[in-house]
């Protein structure tokens, strides 16, 4: 169903109607506009709700900056003073318009926002003026909320726009730190736009930029290969990720993100690369190719970092790279040949606080554990039994963490009658019923567990 909307000018025509025609006074005028169109299903984002004649919509002061950002843009010139100016009204711009201000970015894409930034940074950047260029992506980026101002942008050229800088000559960290941030906010819940870029090679601008710049100095470049690569966007049936993601592997991202993990142990980018490269890793074989390159060490260092000094981020994210890696039988034996389960079990005793955590250790013993009875031994001798008894326990309402215990119990058990014995002394027979019982994602994979416990009475 098509949303109803109303112009600025129809919306101070009702004020001014229930002032003059009404006799109501100013504020309840406004309040009476506000409620009467909410209540007839109208959209009023991106309206300047005010009374006419005691303030106009174009005192806002959104709609101020963008009167003078369109003055800029209609006498442009690389002059650098006017240049200063431009820029330091941009950086307003983006600074009203942040996430946490939405409806002043709804007020500037209601009144062609989208489109003039757009506009002014194709003019700005051969100008070769590095400020102004970041100021305007920046504002770009925090005006591409939604589909509609992402596919406005799109008619307005800006994917073409942002690859000619990526492909350009000028490589300022900050200016492709910005393209990136562009990329993944019009990117994010849009098939259309992920198919633009991919239409444009973005995968090949991206891997000769990783090439070229140091893991971790452009962050947003980790942020839009994930966004690039995920399937989030509702209006379609089949999205076409999967394709895209093989084409990243194909032409070297995946090794890439390798190098990046195993040059930024320490940086804030970890988590980032992780979960990018868990995007790219979509089959076997890419799997195996990160192992090849040498991703399983990088991936364990980074689990044993993140204990060391403390960042549960970086032990959740890796954990569940780590997960993925592991679909590829071959990659599974590697991990438990390099200690990776004892490794993760002490992490989790490290951070035993963090539910979080603990789910992503469990799912990953799981994984390591499934149709493989060597591993499943080595596990429950590493303590796997007393994690999942532990965190079932401590952690009642913890959905996720409850189904992944039962999981990796059930895959503990199933082939391992010796396992049995020892996971039922411990009373993991209570919490796995419980979870049962009260969660129901819990109840299939809890009464698996029971089964293969080798409870008769598992379907009560």
């Amino acid at each position: 169903m098509a949303v109803r909307t109303i112009s600025q000018e129809a919306f101070d025509d009702l004020v001014r109607e229930n002032l003059e025609e009404l006799g109501m006074d100013p504020p309840e005028a406004l309040q009476d506009a506000i409620e009467t169109l909410t209540l007839q299903g109208v959209d009023l984002s991106g309206i300047v709700t005010c009374v006419p004649g005691q303030f106009s919509a174009n005192d806002h002061p959104v709609m101020r900056l963008l009167d003078k950002i369109k003055h800029f843009e209609s006498n442009f010139n690389c002059d650098a003073r006017d240049l200063e100016e431009l820029a330091a009204s941009l950086h307003q711009l983006s600074n009203l318009c942040s996430a946490d201000n939405s409806e002043n970015a709804n007020i500037a894409a209601k009144n062609r926002g989208v489109e003039l930034v757009t506009s002014v940074f194709s003019k700005v950047s051969p100008c070769g003026n590095n400020q102004v260029t970041v100021s305007a992506l920046k504002a770009l980026a925090s005006l591409l909320y939604d589909v509609q101002c992402a596919e406005t942008f799109q008619k307005s050229g800006g994917p073409y726009i942002i690859m000619d800088v990526l492909n350009g000559d000028r490589q300022n960290l900050e200016i492709l730190d910005g393209c990136f941030s562009v990329i993944g906010a019009a990117a994010t819940r849009n098939e259309v736009l992920k198919e633009s870029f991919m239409n444009l090679k973005i995968e090949q601008s991206i891997i000769r930029i990783m090439r070229r710049h140091s893991a971790g100095s452009i962050p947003s470049l980790y942020d839009a290969i994930r966004i690039l690569l995920t399937s989030d966007d509702n209006r379609v049936v089949a999205s076409q990720v999967y394709g895209y993601a093989r084409k990243f592997a194909e032409i070297g991202v995946a090794e890439a993100l390798v190098d990046s993990l195993s040059e930024a142990l320490s940086s804030p980018s970890v988590v980032s690369a992780s979960v990018a490269l868990k995007a790219v890793a979509v089959n076997d074989e890419i799997c195996r190719v990160v192992a090849g390159k040498g991703g399983i060490d990088a991936i364990l260092r980074c689990i044993d970092g993140s204990g060391e000094c403390g960042n549960k981020v970086v032990a959740r994210s890796c954990c569940s790279l780590l997960s993925k890696l592991a679909g590829s039988d071959v990659n599974k034996s590697a991990i438990v040949e390099k200690g990776g389960i004892g490794r993760v079990i002490k992490i989790s005793k490290i951070f035993s606080d963090d539910a979080s955590v603990l789910q992503e250790v469990m799912y990953l013993i799981s994984v390591l554990s499934l149709r493989s009875p060597d591993h499943a031994a080595r596990a429950v001798e590493a303590g796997a039994g007393d994690l999942a008894n532990q965190a079932m326990q401590k952690f009642p309402t913890a959905q996720q963490l409850q189904r992944n215990a039962c999981l990796m119990i059930r895959n503990l058990a199933v082939r391992n009658p010796e396992n049995r014995t020892i996971l039922l002394s411990s009373g993991i027979e209570t919490a796995i019923r419980k979870a049962k019982e009260v969660h129901g994602s819990c109840k299939d994979p809890a009464t698996d567990a029971l089964r293969d416990l080798g409870l008769n009475n598992y379907n009560s």
